[in-house]
């Protein structure tokens, strides 16, 4: 799945994107709060600035993703890979790491 369909899902309602492959994608800025992305694949993507406030990123593979000055407030991290991930800036309130 690239960028554009994923946004297109999330502004038609579309919320649960487990398990779905977002390697190195740019979603730069995206709003996705409350978005659902378990075991996702979000490995090199660039996330900074995006609103993932509130989402599920439950054993999501972040490794190496840029989420500078991202909101992941209330968000649910456990069990992420979080390796080399730049999370500058990061608002990690409420948080579950």
């Amino acid at each position: 799945m690239d960028a554009n369909e994923l946004l297109r899902q999330y502004e038609a309602g579309i919320r649960d994107f487990t398990s779905v492959n977002l390697s190195a994608v740019n979603m730069e800025g995206a709003i996705l709060q409350s978005a659902v992305f378990d075991e996702a694949i979000l490995d090199g993507a660039n996330l900074s600035r995006a609103n993932l406030s509130h989402a599920r990123l439950i054993g999501a593979d972040l490794n190496g993703a840029n989420l500078t000055n991202a909101d992941l407030s209330g968000a649910d991290l456990s069990n992420a890979i979080l390796d080399g991930a730049i999370l500058d800036g990061a608002i990690l309130d409420h948080a579950n790491l």
